[in-house]
């Protein structure tokens, strides 16, 4: 559906806010700027949406929880919850043109909120770029004739060691001295060997401490690559979103061509169909479990993107008339059908792996850093020409993973140039953006030693769980119901030309909360302690990714505290009234928007008119002057007590 913008001219607006047929297109918004058109809005979006978590974690979630069943939980929860909530955070961005810390005029109590989100996305930002910075090491580290985790024949290799490809003289060494010693068969041993694969992950590229506690030495070639990563995130956002939304035009279409060629490559393999069959094949019964749906409501919201303050970022630099409403739609239903392709990428592989060794598919399948470093690059080796398959696929994780992280920067950037909002901080944006790139790279160093794995997974686990579920339920809390339902309906109205459907508007008042709300008691009756493979973590480090989740969480009350102490009023309701009313300024960025209850007596409210008319009432005006001189000197006739006049006699 397109649009007019209401009470701004006759002219309908095209596609981004944009008159159709204009030759030069300007920013609407000079002074902060704006996407050179939606297409770069919408691919940024799906660069922020689409990660790595598609190709890494949905799959897996997906054969653990019924195959083909687990998808009627997720796509329910999907037009529930997640494209609800995505609507929600676009329209808030794009209202007020401002980043995650501006929007809270909307409410200046809840400004916490903002923090929080920034909070999260800083957490995220650092560990996202050394996941990334290792996809670059096995980039780099492919560009060979034989992938280095192919053969078992390596110094860091161990005597358990049992790799897939051919009959390699130590492969069938160690293989021997093993059969002999324990007894068993070849195929026991198979199935539970260490891979080559696994073992250059763990012993070489990590070369992982004995513990948390244990940071050993920085791995060089990693941080080296963590470099290499920060200064591509700086280059492409040095003119923030006017450079950024150039990238993402390959950033974010490209992932898709690597996964096609993947996924083409992969259904000509023997034993793929079985890999397929594994992932899809549906259980019914498990939709009838609680941690089915729970899992898919989880999968939705973080998948997504919900609560990092990405979404209203990026939605800030629309023009304030564009469908954000499709948009949304459209980039959500992207982001899942990416993760269910994904899922045909990685299982005909896996299947295809699984008939090579004789194993169920269970046997090889993976998730999270284990799938992408381990058991994928493992089947691979099995390939013809397999370092350019390897290639490919950590090319393709690079692009996913750096579509992200452009957004999680920029939401940095952008809240801490809105809140300044100098006219030299806004001119130099580029300087804060190079400060908190080497900020961001500083922080990630210590993921770069012997225990740098340990330290990600539990940044991954609790720095981002439960937070967000709570950031975007006091978030929907304060729109719907402190702010008020039908404010918002009518701002939305208002920018788009239409109300938001009943449909969302059910959704963002009773449906979204309680299903965010089951998110947040479901993640806590799952909840168990983060184990890495047979590492079970102390007890000091938990306590320490608490309080790395609480971190966002606590930005709320206690900035709520500290805006009722400073705001206006004798007593505490009276404080508590002003705090979480709207801010002056609160409402649309440009005074050409603000219409209706926004309107003000700025510049709009006053009336041009051409310059003749003008000259023509001020004629009168002169003729009058005589007259208006005889009636004051009248009034200064005073009349004296004892009845005379008295015309004093006017000073020179």
């Amino acid at each position: 559906k397109f649009w007019m913008g209401p009470a701004l001219s006759s002219t309908p607006a095209g596609g981004n806010g944009a008159v159709p047929g204009e030759q030069v297109k300007k920013d609407e918004n000079s002074r902060r700027g704006n996407w050179g058109n939606q297409i770069e809005f919408v691919l940024t979006s799906v660069g922020y949406a689409v990660g790595l978590g598609n190709v890494w974690r949905f799959p897996y979630l997906c054969y653990r929880n019924g195959g083909g069943a687990f998808m009627f939980p997720y796509f329910i929860m999907l037009v529930f919850c997640g494209i609800p909530l995505f609507f929600l955070e676009l329209s808030f961005g794009q209202f007020t043109s401002l980043g995650c810390l501006g929007v809270w005029k909307v409410s200046p109590m809840f400004k916490g909120v903002g923090y929080g989100m920034m909070v999260v996305s800083t957490y995220i930002g650092i560990y996202y770029n050394v996941v990334i910075c290792i996809a670059f090491y096995y980039f780099f580290t492919s560009m060979t004739n034989l992938l280095p985790w192919t053969y078992c024949n390596n110094p860091w290799n161990t005597p358990d060691c049992s790799g897939v490809v051919g009959t390699h003289q130590a492969n069938a060494t160690f293989a021997n001295i093993t059969a002999v010693m324990s007894g068993v068969t070849e195929v026991v041993n198979r199935t539970k060997r260490t891979s080559p694969s696994e073992e250059y992950w763990r012993n070489y590229v990590l070369n992982i401490s004995d513990g948390i506690g244990n940071f050993g030495e920085v791995r060089l070639p990693i941080l080296g690559c963590l470099a290499v990563s920060w200064v591509v995130v700086f280059l492409c956002l040095i003119r923030g979103v006017k450079s950024s939304g150039k990238v993402v035009y390959f950033t974010a279409t490209f992932p898709y061509v690597v996964l096609t060629i993947l996924f083409i490559r992969g259904i000509t393999l023997e034993g793929a169909i079985s890999g397929i069959k594994y992932y899809l094949t549906p259980q019914w019964q498990k939709i009838l479990d609680a941690k089915v749906w729970g899992d898919a409501a989880s999968q939705i919201f973080y998948s997504l993107g919900c609560a990092w303050g990405g979404l209203i970022t990026m939605a800030s630099y629309n023009k304030f008339h564009n469908n954000c409403f499709r948009d949304s739609i459209i980039i959500s239903v992207t982001n899942c059908a990416t993760s269910v392709y994904a899922g045909f990428v990685i299982f005909s592989i896996l299947g295809f792996m699984a008939h090579h060794l004789g194993v169920d598919v269970s046997q090889v399948a993976d998730h999270g850093p284990g799938l992408a470093f381990v058991a994928y690059p493992e089947a691979l080796t099995l390939l013809p020409i397999s370092p350019l398959w390897s290639l490919l696929f950590f090319f393709m994780l690079i692009l996913l993973g750096l579509g992200t992280q452009f957004c999680l920067l920029e939401t940095l950037v952008t809240a801490i140039v809105d809140e300044i909002g100098t006219d030299w901080i806004i001119r130099n944006k580029t300087i804060i953006t190079l400060g908190v790139a080497i900020l961001g790279f500083l922080l990630g160093v210590p993921l770069t030693t012997q225990a740098g794995i340990y330290w990600l997974l539990l940044m991954d686990n609790y720095a981002a769980s439960f937070s967000l579920v709570i950031i975007s339920c006091i978030m929907c809390i304060c729109i719907m119901y402190i702010y008020g339902h039908r404010n918002y309906f009518k701002d939305v109205e208002m920018m788009l030309g239409f109300p938001p459907p009943i449909f969302f508007r059910i959704c963002w008042r009773f449906i979204s909360p309680l299903i965010i709300t089951f998110i947040l008691i479901f993640t806590v009756i799952q909840y168990k302690p983060i184990t890495y493979n047979d590492y079970v973590y102390p007890n000091w480090s938990l306590v320490i990714g608490f309080c790395m989740a609480l971190s966002s969480v606590i930005c709320i009350p206690i900035y709520a505290l500290f805006k009722i102490a400073t705001s206006e009023g004798a007593t505490f309701l009276e404080r508590l009234k002003h705090s979480v009313k709207p801010d002056a300024s609160w409402g649309p960025a440009l005074q050409e928007h603000r219409k209706g209850r926004y309107a003000t007596g700025g510049p709009e409210s006053v009336e041009v008119r051409p310059l003749k008319e003008e000259l023509k009432e001020k004629e009168p005006e002169k003729e009058k002057e005589p007259e208006k001189e005889k009636k004051d000197d009248i009034s200064l006739t005073i009349q004296g007590s004892n009845g005379s006049t008295l015309n004093p006699t006017p000073s020179a």
